[in-house]
């Protein structure tokens, strides 16, 4: 009996340190925010040639409507996402001549010609509504969507993904979310698209490790960081200008968890969030690599909740751009 007890508390013992261990590494190798930009990627280039400078989210707003769209090595896929939202842009303009809009394309450090296809839309729409910012070097889906929101005119202000998998006529859809939250006082709200509803035919289609993974994420995502939104991942988010610079100054993980972190933030805030099923289609190329992606996120899910902890990381309200 005496020895069961010595092995229960060398286990305790042992369950104590490996946390203060992961506690400590937590802290340790927190990144701070970082938003300094490079000298080119202050300014995005006019369908002439000639440098502009980026405006910043401070400002106050001149457009309807912003949509940033994150590009690594997206030359192929991304013409069929712009294609079809410039189209369904243009006509809602048409038909309602007070909305404005602009796209920003934000190239990510590519090795491909993803610049020069943003810029082919440039010179065909203008840059007063297609404007390009290419990141010196890669710093992630987070940190492409930061950079380009941080650039934005819009009122409200669009994520979505340059594959095109969600359609992108559901903006109706997420704007109509947005706009039943009725965010006032401060005007904050964040209307997130989901594919929730199609979570049951897409474990059908997966291996069982492979749903395995998805369903271990979705817990560390319940348990450390998000509650009450069943998809975290959808790269289809709308945010009320507000809302957008409150959560984006105090974002700190640039790669694919950043998700989870900025709607940590939102919550922490109490920025009211709703959850809308949008229609999504699996498009080929994608840059997540299911087991090691998977891993990563996982990780750093648990090190958003834990260096907010330690107090590592701390929330603010607005964050001065360089």
């Amino acid at each position: 009996m005496d020895f069961l007890c010595v092995i229960v508390q060398a286990l305790v013992a042992l369950a104590v340190l490996a946390l203060v261990v992961v506690l400590v590494l937590a802290h340790v190798t927190a990144g701070m925010v970082n938003v300094t930009r490079h000298e080119n990627e202050k300014y995005f280039l006019t369908a002439t040639g000639e440098k502009e400078l980026f405006p910043s989210l401070h400002d106050p707003h001149s457009r309807e409507m912003s949509v940033v769209i994150p590009a690594y090595n997206e030359e192929l896929r991304m013409p069929v996402m712009l294609d079809e939202a410039l189209q369904y842009l243009e006509n809602r303009q048409k038909q309602n001549p007070s909305f404005t809009y602009e796209v920003i394309v934000v190239n990510d450090g590519s090795k491909d010609k993803t610049t020069e296809v943003g810029l082919r839309y440039t010179r065909k729409y203008g840059a007063d509504k297609v404007r390009v910012l290419t990141l010196v070097k890669n710093r992630g889906k987070g940190g492409a969507v930061r950079m380009g929101t941080l650039s934005s005119r819009g009122k409200v202000i669009l994520m979505a993904d340059a594959d095109g998998a969600t359609k992108f006529s559901d903006i109706e859809k997420v704007e109509a979310g947005l706009n039943e939250l009725n965010p006032k006082p401060g005007n904050l709200a964040i209307s997130c698209g989901s594919r929730a509803h199609l979570e049951e035919e897409s474990v059908a289609q997966r291996s069982v490790f492979r749903t395995f993974l998805m369903y271990g994420f979705h817990f560390l995502v319940w348990f450390f960081c998000v509650r009450g939104i069943r998809d975290t991942q959808c790269g289809f988010k709308l945010f009320t200008r507000e809302a957008a610079l409150k959560t984006f100054s105090s974002l700190h993980v640039e790669r694919w968890a950043f998700d989870v972190e900025l709607l940590y933030i939102a919550q922490c805030f109490k920025i009211p969030i709703a959850e809308v099923a949008v229609n999504w289609t699996e498009i080929e190329g994608s840059k997540l690599v299911p087991f090691w992606s998977w891993l990563q996120m996982g990780r750093d899910v648990v090190f958003i909740r834990l260096r907010y902890i330690t107090g590592a990381w701390k929330l603010q309200s607005t964050n001065k751009t360089e």
